[in-house]
């Protein structure tokens, strides 16, 4: 056993906040399980704070969204160990369950986290939010299930992210297309044994979903970078797809992701989810 003192810790962290998301016991140990938990909360935060410390300097410091918050702990995490060591900057966390937004409203102000803002809003409906500013720095969408990274990755755009964090989760859209049109693709190419059965069909379909959105993220002006959460022994959903905004958009990489609609007999998605892509 370990104690919140011991060097697992970070300088300033707060033991209290370590608590409420329940690495730290009420006494303040720390057992193997939650030291395990700690070093991928870090492992996640040290690839974002590389992020914010790549970011121009700026009066009001950086800004980040959150998107499919839960119970916000990696903005908590983010505010406690990047923002608030600044003395700038700010988190919002946007989140759909009325319940989880009041339990982080309260949080944040219990451990006087002023910087922090919590709006119970979907991430479809958070580019209009008039709480929200013009321009966001970064922004991060942890396991949002299903299409909500797609709205996320929207959000960003509009918002000229300079940068986007992503854990997909759950990527049942691609899939639910495959298997309405697996009869035709059976007769039109031998591809389509890929995802002729149904594990088979969810599996490709995740894949795919990942790698159009990757896709659509070059041709609209970022670097992406995809790699490992945690190891896979803690999570099946631990693709982690990082996009630096560079502002050079890749006609080559829009061309690819029409060819890989086109192959697949999902040209249908391209007006709804990827309204950005340049013109041909």
């Amino acid at each position: 056993m370990s104690t919140a003192r011991e060097p697992d810790l970070r300088p300033g962290q707060s033991a209290e906040l370590l608590k409420e998301l329940h690495i730290l016991t009420r006494e303040g140990k720390l057992n193997q399980d939650s030291r395990r938990k700690l070093k991928q909360v870090y492992h996640l935060h040290q690839f974002i704070d590389q992020l914010l410390r790549e970011l121009p300097e700026q009066d009001g410091g950086p800004t980040i969204a959150d998107h499919g918050a839960g119970k916000s702990y990696l903005g908590f995490i983010l505010y406690d160990l990047s923002l608030k060591p600044q003395g700038k900057g700010r988190v919002w966390g946007i989140e759909t369950r009325p319940e989880l937004v009041a339990r982080s409203r309260e949080l944040a102000q219990r451990l006087g986290f002023e910087r922090m803002s919590f709006l119970n809003i979907s991430a479809a409906d958070a580019a209009t939010d008039e709480a929200l500013p013009d321009q966001v720095d970064v922004v991060t969408a942890l396991h949002a299930c299903d299409t909500a990274t797609d709205d996320a990755i929207a959000f960003g755009l509009q918002k000229q992210a300079r940068a986007m964090v992503l854990v997909p989760c759950c990527q049942a859209e691609v899939a639910s297309h495959l298997r309405k049109s697996k009869a035709l693709s059976l007769s039109r190419t031998p591809l389509a044994e890929l995802w002729r059965h149904p594990l088979h069909t969810r599996e490709i379909g995740s894949q795919l979903t990942n790698v159009l959105r990757c896709l659509y993220l070059e041709a609209t002006g970022y670097q992406v970078t995809v790699t490992e959460l945690v190891g896979w022994e803690h999570s099946m959903k631990n693709e982690l797809i990082i996009a630096r905004h560079t502002g050079q958009k890749k006609r080559s990489a829009a061309q690819r992701l029409r060819a890989l609609l086109a192959e697949f007999g999902l040209e249908g998605l391209e007006a709804e989810r990827f309204p950005g892509l340049p013109d041909q």
